[in-house]
């Protein structure tokens, strides 16, 4: 099994605060994700000032304030964007952001991001997305809220755009914070796989890490999970974000299915062959048994240690003499 690409999201949950957003990057690094993100927007430019929020978003932010307000709160200037990246290599992680237009999108390439990430809200942005696929080095594209059609479709423009689906990683999601168990079903990555021929992972909104532990059994080739300082913070995302030492536990977790998942050939393990000799059995004498008499079943059994005759050759044993006196319990030779 190849190493799983793990995103820790810090997406808004720095709440425009530089210290904190420095803190997220320390907390990823420190609990193994490869990747640190964050996301890139102009509140101009990605909601109108009467867009509605979400209701999750009501319910864990001002409900008086507008969906445009509260993004405006949450933007990282370019100045913003320089001191993160060079606290992100500062830290030996990679440093992505989600870029929700495709000025935002020039910024980041203009960073030297090969990277990027599209949003689920934008799946079904034609314009965005071709300006993306000629931007990037390899896409990873969340599917939050889409069918099957929609996330075919945004494959084959960037296909048409010059980003063959072998540089795509389409990862199954819910766009619910938190996700549902009974709504995150987990089955669809595999099918969008198999369907589309293309590389897939998983974007977590759920609470726990189970899921994305599972994700990762499945087959997910990349993981992103929410990581908050504190999930009682204010804030859209916090509520569905791990904290520090939960982060660390799913990393630990999913390195520990890379290691067991293997590489599918049934054998014996080097641990397994030193334990057969001890757990499998062989053709003992269950009496004693004299010189030139038969080995037969009144005479011939199995017990352990396994280091004789394999009980599976009992046919090759029973109806021969036996050469020498063989005492209770003593392995048979031939």
């Amino acid at each position: 099994m190849s190493r799983i690409l793990i995103i820790a999201e810090a997406g808004v949950n720095h709440n425009g605060d530089m210290d904190m957003a420095r803190r997220l990057i320390d907390v990823a690094a420190q609990a193994g994700a490869d990747v640190v993100k964050f996301q890139t927007f102009s509140s101009d430019r990605l909601a109108t000032r009467t867009a509605a929020k979400a209701s999750y978003q009501l319910e864990t932010t001002d409900a008086g304030e507008s969906q445009h307000d509260m993004l405006r709160r949450l933007e990282l200037s370019e100045a913003m964007h320089d001191l993160l990246i060079a606290h992100a290599a500062s830290r030996s992680i990679e440093f992505l952001s989600t870029a929700f237009d495709e000025r935002s999108v020039d910024l980041l390439a203009g960073k030297g991001l090969k990277r990027f990430k599209v949003p689920s809200g934008e799946i079904t942005n034609l314009p965005y997305l071709r300006h993306v696929a000629a931007m990037a080095g390899q896409v990873i594209l969340s599917t939050g809220m889409a069918t099957m059609t929609e996330i075919a479709a945004a494959i084959d423009a960037f296909e048409a755009s010059g980003l063959p689906r072998d540089r795509v990683v389409v990862l199954h999601c819910t766009t619910a914070y938190p996700a549902p168990m009974a709504e995150v079903n987990l089955s669809a990555m595999q099918r969008i796989g198999s369907e589309l021929g293309v590389q897939v992972g998983y974007s977590d909104h759920t609470r726990g890490i189970e899921v994305s532990i599972a994700a990762a059994a499945l087959g997910a080739t990349v993981i992103e999970k929410h990581v908050t300082l504190d999930r009682t913070l204010p804030g859209p995302d916090h509520g569905a974000s791990l904290e520090p030492p939960e982060l660390k536990a799913m990393v630990d977790a999913i390195r520990n299915i890379e290691l067991a998942m293997g590489d599918g050939v049934k054998r014996p393990s080097p641990t397994e062959e030193k334990n057969a000799l001890v757990a499998r059995k062989s053709l003992v004498a269950t009496r004693l048994i004299k010189a030139g008499e038969v080995f037969s079943p009144s005479n011939v059994g199995a017990k352990r240690p396994g280091t004789g005759i394999s009980p599976m050759r009992i046919d090759d044993v029973l109806g021969k003499a036996a050469r020498r006196d063989f005492a209770t319990d003593e392995l048979i030779e031939l």
